[in-house]
């Protein structure tokens, strides 16, 4: 039948995984992403080079395999970066405005105060906040000069992807569309009844024909064009976000299973069934998957920067000489010895909203070292973390009962011990951790009838437990106390 390629376009690079018939990782291949950082508070992505980089994966991945069949195709992504592209020819008109990225701060609040929230809230499942695409694509039309364009697409990256994978309008064959996973994330659509809705297009200026066709996130979305380094003619037939997809790699396939993604940010979300539920303060509800005409929802905590903060220590400062230095240096001492970091270098997401928030360093004395900077770093994630779990618990009045892990941070044992000990619950580690990469596989899979839903949910297995260590819980919690104040002092800072 062939093995199953995933495209995990990223925020800080692009991977390429190959997973055989029992669910195996056979191949991967993975380059970094070009970052830019035009004004304060911009980030943008060249989208070119998003796509040039999914190609080059593309064809390494398939040299990998030396011959193998190819069954399908996947596609996950970071979902609420923005690219517009000229649909004559496909080229993009102008930077990828990155998720991360905050020059909307200003309007989203004077939309908050013309009262718009809570339609929003009711409508999207999300709060206003320029982490959404609707705000990005306002600006491009209206600063950005597209409004008088002619022919523009606006789409998450996925979209971007699957137009240049299936053939540019020249070669008569790009499809336009996207999946509800990613359609969630931009503020523009309905997730109760599944469809773009037209009074949120009409109040940020977007036309629905410049946005692409929602499908289910499983099932048949085209093929493969020629010249791209993959064999012509290959279905691509599964697309998730790539916090969806960690969730489904995770087999969190049932109401109440939860994971975390230790990436550039972390993004707490909890399976919370086929009805849509009501919007809870300080989370986001979202659709997790469509399969046929069915939608799967998920509550989400959306932490914007944890890995992101060990990029800054080793780029911006230069504490370490690569990320992986990281967790060595913080485990060299016990304790912080009273710093912490609050990474709201982007403002902060879950629970607290704050657009205005920047980032914060407090506690520093003359014995401060690079360890203990290191240590703060790696607590803030934990830290970050019980934020939207304490959150979540509150609101649906159901305890944790594990928290499944993932990502690049979930290697991390020092990061996860922390973890369980602040939670009270097992934290567990996936025997894969690029899950994210593997639910997009399993999306396609399943999509091109090589595996199940029973399939995913056999095959997650544990790579190890983080237990809580019950003797050193008031500590723990007196330690998380004067966390919670050091995120006061970091929020509405910049007014």
């Amino acid at each position: 039948m062939g093995v199953v390629i995933s495209i995990d376009a990223g925020t800080t690079s692009i991977r390429t995984i190959a997973v055989d018939t029992t669910g195996r990782v056979c191949a991967q291949r993975s380059r970094e992403l070009t970052q830019f950082f035009p004004q304060p508070g911009w980030v943008e992505h060249d989208a070119s080079e998003i796509w040039s980089t999914t190609q080059a994966m593309l064809a390494q991945i398939v040299g990998d395999l030396d011959g193998q069949p190819i069954a399908a195709i996947g596609v996950t992504n970071q979902r609420e970066t923005v690219v517009a592209w000229n649909r004559r020819d496909g080229s993009p008109l102008g930077p990828a405005i990155v998720w991360q990225d905050r020059r909307t701060a200003a309007r989203c609040d004077r939309l908050v105060a013309e009262g718009l929230l809570p339609a929003v809230r009711a409508t999207t499942g999300l709060v206003l906040d320029p982490y959404f695409s609707a705000t990005k694509i306002e600006w491009m039309l209206r600063d950005g000069g597209l409004a008088s364009v002619e022919g523009v697409a606006f789409g998450t990256v996925d979209a971007w992807l699957l137009w240049h994978l299936t053939g540019s309008t020249q070669r008569n064959g790009a499809v336009f569309a996207t999946d509800s996973s990613n359609a969630a994330r931009t503020m523009l659509f309905d997730i109760d009844r599944g469809v773009w809705d037209h009074e949120l297009c009409d109040r940020f200026g977007v036309a629905v024909a410049q946005l692409p066709e929602v499908r289910s996130s499983i099932g048949a979305f085209g093929f493969t064009a020629a010249g791209l380094g993959v064999p012509a003619g290959i279905a691509v037939t599964g697309v998730l976000g790539d916090q969806q997809a960690a969730l489904f790699g995770q087999a969190c396939l049932e109401p109440g299973m939860a994971k975390n993604t230790y990436g550039t940010g972390s993004f707490v979300l909890v399976n919370v069934g086929t009805r849509c539920p009501a919007p809870i303060d300080g989370l986001l509800t979202t659709v997790a998957w469509q399969i046929g005409d069915e939608r799967t929802y998920a509550y989400e905590g959306a932490i914007f920067i944890t890995g992101a903060a060990v990029q800054w220590l080793r780029d911006g400062l230069g504490i370490v000489a690569s990320s992986a230095d990281i967790t060595e240096l913080a485990a060299s001492c016990d304790s912080t010895e009273g710093v912490y970091f609050v990474p709201a270098m982007a403002g902060l997401g879950s629970p607290w909203w704050d657009s205005h928030a920047r980032g914060l360093i407090i506690g520093i004395t003359r014995g401060t070292t690079r360890a203990h900077l290191a240590r703060a770093a790696v607590e803030a994630m934990a830290y970050q973390t019980r934020d939207v779990v304490d959150t979540m618990v509150r609101a649906s009045r159901t305890p944790l009962v594990t928290l499944r892990v993932d990502g690049g941070g979930a290697v991390n044992d020092l990061l996860l011990q922390l973890q369980a000990d602040l939670l009270g619950v097992p934290v567990v580690r996936a025997s894969v951790h690029e899950t994210t990469a593997l639910g997009a596989a399993y999306a396609a899979g399943i999509g091109a009838g090589v595996w199940t839903i029973d399939d995913v949910r056999s095959r997650w297995l544990s790579a190890r437990a983080f237990v809580p260590n019950p003797s050193i819980r008031s500590s723990v919690d007196m330690r998380y106390s004067q966390w919670l104040r050091a995120v006061e002092r970091a929020r509405n800072w910049e007014q």
